[in-house]
């Protein structure tokens, strides 16, 4: 008897997964605070992970119902160092600007790595630029921003 509870069980769940996948959840408006500070390891791959984090966010609520900031400090502005050169890494920082992605820079972090944020950062400018990336996070979660860590 349970081997049929199992198999009935099974073959529901079977059915009813392709109707559950193709149902588009309500995810309202939503303001979101990524933050990154870590290294983007070999080929940028964490960088490269946070920024398809961001952009599967944008395609699951749309970026109509979405403000999204993208907080760099410490080692994290190693992603917009890392995009000076790499032309892929500038065309995917771009498609999500466009989608109207803020990206946000510790002045903390420039100033204490003697980092040129107009030579050596990849599309930053000084409307970008934040006191501190901490301090910043802080603001907008008290703002209502949910803080994601990818």
């Amino acid at each position: 008897m349970k081997t049929i509870f199992v198999a009935v069980t099974a073959l529901t769940l079977s059915l009813a997964a392709p109707a559950l996948a193709q149902q588009t959840p309500d995810y309202g408006t939503q303001s979101v605070a990524y933050h990154i500070n870590g290294n983007g390891g070999e080929e940028s791959r964490a960088y490269y992970g946070a920024l398809r984090n961001v952009q599967n966010h944008i395609n699951a609520v749309g970026a109509e119902n979405m403000e999204i900031a993208v907080v760099m400090h410490g080692n994290g502005l190693g992603l917009l160092q890392a995009a000076v050169d790499d032309t892929q890494l500038q065309t995917v920082i771009s498609g999500l600007k466009e989608q109207g992605v803020r990206f946000e820079v510790c002045n903390n972090t420039l100033v204490g790595r003697d980092i040129d944020w107009e030579n050596d950062l990849y599309d930053v400018w000084a409307d970008d630029i934040v006191p501190s990336g901490v301090a910043q996070l802080s603001y907008l979660q008290a703002q209502g921003y949910t803080y994601i860590k990818p």
